[in-house]
């Protein structure tokens, strides 16, 4: 799933029982973590009444983020204050409110569906292409003094806050709230639980403990931690609070001798207290900021709190600025960098997915071999049947994109259940999915096509799957970014004049969040500042969308990992890619004229690995096993 879904509720019950996420149909709202409706939103009475609260407070511009407070990348329902303002609810955006006019920027992910959705009030800025800005530079070119820009404090990073110079940005109550008043959704607070340590392979203590070795390091008082997966994993606790992502509202203080978990109590039962222990004290979650402006005043001069580059406006100033150091989150680092257990976790967890993945395509291949019609959201619950009998299974990590068609050129459409296309067998399917189970989290997509694809289609496809094996083969020094490989993905698309506007890969959570960072493959410079590790999770994910006609898309998840060369040039050591996705690449879209003979070796390998692993799990389903059978012959 790109760069980077349904309500999933988990059942309060002990942490020996079965706790899963049930099954929800509202798609229809503005929510399914930036996954299409297509439907355009009639905004004018939102944006009128935006701006007369605007004239009231002398307010000239009005910034509106997608996230949160927590800077989650895909909010709750009570936070999608952008998409309830512009109609747009894909992942990534911002809107931007003047007195006249109304500009939603976004990236290549969601021109598509933006144009859909977006309204008359709208003018849809699109980020990336020439001569289009950021919806910063903006700001500060075209919003400059006397003139004010209004936005909430907790929803503006401190970090990017520096950035506005000449800008009077004025932080105040949240506008968006004052208007959705009433209708809007109240704030989650789903039973939190415990994460076993045989599925997260370290106790939070002795998390607890080099996060204080760092703060030795650092000579700093505190560490607050604000993001939600940060947070969960900290303390191997996971919740139910944001859709798909198994996290719960909350914030964390380290000291250098205590912990503070700041969380509603209510959610918080006996068996959870008695896992965290002595070593962490609990805290009313909105009990933070009054506890953050208690800290402050009692620190000293040269004294120093780290906060991470996401950590809000208000988080800075409740502590005092001058008290602050804004850094990358030590915690986020840490997370990236799966241990042993976790990193089992995964390679099992994505074979039992594969079973999955399997047993679905086989059926919905006899299905439309039948005659049989059925939408692309009746796939999408067929497929999650699959995944719900698998053992470990807690949910789907995203909304599952089931499209088909001109909806696969959508790169992060998901279908409508009132109002979605029929699976065609003379158009390419493309299949976006994965499964949140206690030893890990999948992302996988495949494309397929159940009847005889052209000429043109598996040209293309053969250059994505081309760039796929390049990344999947790719071996480079310690030190190398995903900022830097990017290119290796795209070269063969490159060949034919193609491309795709979305990153090759981005962080895969445990157990926690789909899409996890700061680690990437991509040309977001951002990227750059984040050197690949032994233990890091990513997807590999090139694609190539034809708009109105069709899309395709390859992913895999891989785990970095050292690699052994014949020499290693300035000691620097040198790594690679350990894939742990077990799927068929859609064989009858192979142009094997296009493959090297190193290409043909690696897709008649990957298939007999997929075979080897996933083939054992499918007794009972001879549907099932044949379909797998003949995916994986050799080329």
């Amino acid at each position: 799933m790109m760069l980077f879904h349904a309500l999933r509720v988990f059942q309060h019950r002990l942490p020996s029982q079965s706790i899963h996420l049930s099954r929800s149909h509202s798609y229809r709202s503005l929510s399914t973590m930036g996954a299409v409706g297509t439907q355009t939103v009639d905004t004018t009475d939102r944006v009128v009444a935006l701006r007369k609260l605007m004239a009231e407070r002398n307010i000239d511009a009005y910034i509106v983020p997608s996230e949160d407070q927590h800077f989650s990348e895909y909010p709750a329902e009570c936070d999608k204050r952008r998409a309830f303002i512009s109609g747009f609810n894909g992942s990534a955006g911002t809107a931007i409110v003047t007195k006249e006019k109304a500009y939603l920027f976004t990236d290549g992910r969601y021109f598509l569906q933006a144009e859909q959705q977006l309204d008359k009030n709208w003018t849809l800025m699109k980020q990336g292409l020439p001569d289009v800005p950021t919806w910063q530079e903006f700001i500060t070119k075209n919003v400059t003094l006397p003139d004010h820009v209004g936005i909430d404090p907790e929803l503006i990073s401190a970090s990017d806050a520096k950035s506005f110079t000449g800008t009077d940005i004025s932080y105040s109550e949240n506008l968006v709230d004052l208007i959705w008043a009433t209708a809007r959704p109240a704030r989650p607070k789903n039973p939190v639980f415990g994460l076993d340590v045989r599925y997260a392979g370290q106790d939070h203590t002795s998390k607890l403990a080099r996060l204080r070795q760092e703060l030795e390091k650092q000579k700093a008082r505190a560490l607050v931690v604000t993001m939600l997966d940060e947070v969960a994993w900290l303390f191997n606790l996971r919740g139910a609070d944001i859709d798909f992502n198994p996290v719960f509202f909350g914030y964390a203080v380290i000291t250098t001798d205590n912990a503070f978990l700041f969380v509603d109590p209510v959610q918080v039962s006996q068996d959870v207290r008695s896992q965290l222990g002595q070593q962490v004290q609990l805290r009313p979650y909105d009990g933070f900021i009054p506890y953050l402006k208690e800290l402050g005043t009692d620190l000293q001069a040269g004294q120093k709190v780290l906060i991470g580059d996401k950590a809000s406006v208000a988080v800075a100033e409740a502590l005092g600025h001058a008290y602050v150091n804004i850094t990358r989150s030590p915690v986020a680092d840490l997370k990236t960098i799966k241990n042993g257990t976790e990193i089992e976790g995964f390679r099992a967890s994505h074979i039992r997915d594969g079973s999955a993945l399997v047993r679905y395509f086989a059926w919905l291949e006899e299905q439309l071999d039948k005659g049989v019609e059925l939408s692309e959201s009746q796939g999408a619950d067929q497929l999650e049947k699959f995944r719900s009998e698998l053992p470990l299974f807690k949910g789907l990590s995203f909304q599952t994109i089931s499209s088909t068609g001109p909806n696969a050129a959508i790169i992060h459409y998901a279908p409508d259940p009132n109002d979605c296309a029929i699976i065609q067998k003379d158009q390419i399917y493309l299949c976006d999915s994965g499964g949140q189970y206690l030893d890990g989290t999948t992302d996988v997509t495949r494309t397929l096509h159940f009847g005889t694809p052209t000429t043109e289609q598996r040209r293309a496809f053969t250059r994505v799957l081309q760039g796929h094996i390049a990344m999947d083969s790719a071996i480079f020094p310690n030190g190398t970014s995903g900022y830097i490989i990017d290119t290796w993905a795209r070269r063969y698309l490159w060949r034919d004049g193609l491309d795709y506007r979305h990153g090759t890969g981005h962080g895969v959570g445990h157990f926690l969040n789909v899409h996890e960072g700061p680690q990437g493959i991509g040309t977001r410079i951002a990227y750059n500042g984040t050197p690949l590790k032994p233990g890091m999770t990513v997807s590999n994910e090139p694609g190539y969308y034809a708009d109105g006609e069709y899309g395709i898309r390859i992913e895999n998840v891989v785990i970095v990992r050292e690699v052994q060369t014949p020499n290693n040039f300035g000691n620097k050591g040198f790594l690679g890619f350990e894939h742990v996705t077990t799927a068929p690449m859609g064989r009858n879209l192979i142009d094997e004229s296009l493959l090297s003979s190193d290409e043909r070796a690696w897709v008649d390998a990957y298939h007999k690995e997929v075979w080897e692993k996933v083939s054992p799990l499918l007794v009972g389903d001879e549907r099932a096993k044949a379909w797998l059978h003949r995916e994986c012959l050799p080329l």
